[in-house]
């Protein structure tokens, strides 16, 4: 009956509803987009101008009959935008934003998760996680300003960022409305997006076959590819998907010495040359990527419950991890540093599935925060042939004591004999429970 309000199914749909297949009508699928259909006047879409967005754009309007405007975020993934203006324009949008965000997605959103010295699952920097909360965060933004009741996105609902989004926007305005296109239309793969794009005249970049390309995220942190025959996770990646980094073997012979200030967890400086946190991480990125750094090839855990294989290339931020890891190792008290390595896979998850503007991630930023008061100093790296390799370290806010340390007389700065009593005190419980259990 609630369906037949909507529109008069084909016979036997109803028998069809939890079935979604290619035999279904056109009329099937539309009836079955309109069960999920929200009204809205205005909504604002993240539009990229790639594939799946353009079409998002085209359906919209066919599909709600709604204005719509788009946000395409700069955000340091080293593509043109203005194409993505034109294509706008062309399919008759009037309000179009393109924003250059780069200072701010290194200075607020990277930078912050690097002092925590983030990983995900042991391997994975959140390139793509890390992104998501600014974009929501703009997308509730421009909606506001422009009267829009509405926001969309092209996330997939096999994926992760479908979550992010939609949690980081609900969280900044628990009222939005929310479109998201892959759960609702019947168009379930990359092929008929295709098909789609031709039909309505939207030009998409094609592998030389005609194909798709891979599915491919990029801001100033990372590129990552997905889709394809990445998605055999036996299958070896063809080398020429790379587009930072030389392969590790065809990397120069000669090394290259980097030296990075910090100050309080952040860089600040690369040899001595002031820069702001987007050159920083634009200018560890050339230089990662000319030495083969920060490759990766990841089967992760995706918080909808499937596994998924992705490959990523975050040069600038496997510098960045390793080189704050040594500024840690001697500015952190070891109780500190410990606290942070045990919190940090919670701080990672947080990010990962998308609660960045949750309130427990929010309460451990301030922890961490709080504990890179200290860590200002120098750390010099050397990168060769895909590796960094820490050189050397320093800082006026040091714990290292050479006096204590070294293996030559440290002049009565620390008496050996007091581990005889450290160890003895230590080993009390041991030694009870060996006596107890080997009678």
């Amino acid at each position: 009956m609630w369906c037949a309000r909507l529109c008069q199914p084909t016979p036997g749909f109803q028998a069809k509803l939890k079935l979604v297949s290619l035999s279904q009508t056109k009329e099937d699928i539309d009836c079955l987009s309109s069960l999920n259909k929200v009204m809205v006047n205005k909504v604002v879409l993240a539009y990229s101008g790639g594939l799946d967005t353009s079409v998002i754009l085209k359906w919209l309007q066919e599909e709600y009959s709604c204005e719509v405007v788009t946000f395409t975020a700069d955000i340091g993934q080293r593509e043109e935008l203005e194409p993505a203006r034109e294509k706008a324009r062309n399919l008759g949008v009037k309000e179009i934003f393109i924003e250059d965000l780069r200072e701010e997605f290194v200075r607020d959103f990277v930078f912050p998760m690097f002092r925590a010295n983030t990983v995900y699952e042991g391997e994975y920097l959140l390139g793509t996680s890390i992104a998501r909360p600014l974009i929501a965060k703009r997308l509730v933004e421009i909606a506001q300003q422009t009267g829009a009741d509405a926001i969309a996105h092209g996330a997939t609902g096999k994926g992760n960022d479908q979550v992010r989004l939609e949690i980081g926007a609900y969280a900044l305005n628990p009222d939005i409305k929310i479109i998201a296109p892959w759960r609702q239309w019947g168009l379930g793969s990359r092929e008929k997006l295709v098909a789609y794009a031709d039909r309505h005249g939207i030009p998409v970049e094609k592998k030389a076959d005609g194909s798709a390309s891979y599915s491919m995220d990029a801001n100033a942190l990372h590129i990552s590819y997905e889709g394809g025959e990445l998605e055999n996770p036996w299958q070896e990646p063809n080398p020429g998907m790379w587009r930072w980094t030389v392969a590790p073997q065809d990397a120069p012979d000669q090394d290259e010495t980097l030296e990075l200030e910090f100050d309080r967890g952040d860089i600040v400086a690369i040899n001595g040359s002031r820069q702001t946190p987007a050159q920083v991480l634009d200018s560890l990125n050339q230089s990662g990527g000319r030495h083969g750094v920060g490759r990766a090839d990841i089967v992760e855990n995706r918080y909808v419950g499937m596994k998924n294989r992705g490959c990523y290339e975050t040069p600038g931020g496997t510098i960045m991890l390793k080189a704050h890891r040594a500024m840690e190792s001697i500015t952190l008290d070891r109780e500190v540093a410990h606290i942070k390595d045990e919190l940090m896979p919670r701080y990672a998850n947080l990010i990962y599935n998308g609660y960045w503007w949750s309130p427990e991630r929010k309460m451990l930023q301030e922890m961490i925060d709080k504990s890179q008061q200290t860590v200002n100093g120098t750390v010099r790296l050397q990168l060769y042939k895909g590796n960094v390799v820490v050189t050397g370290r320093k800082s006026e806010s040091s714990l290292f004591d050479e006096r204590v340390v070294t293996f030559e007389d440290d002049q009565g700065a620390y008496d050996q004999s007091d581990a005889d009593g450290f160890i003895k005190l230590n080993a009390l419980r041991l030694r009870l429970a060996g006596r107890k259990y080997s009678q």
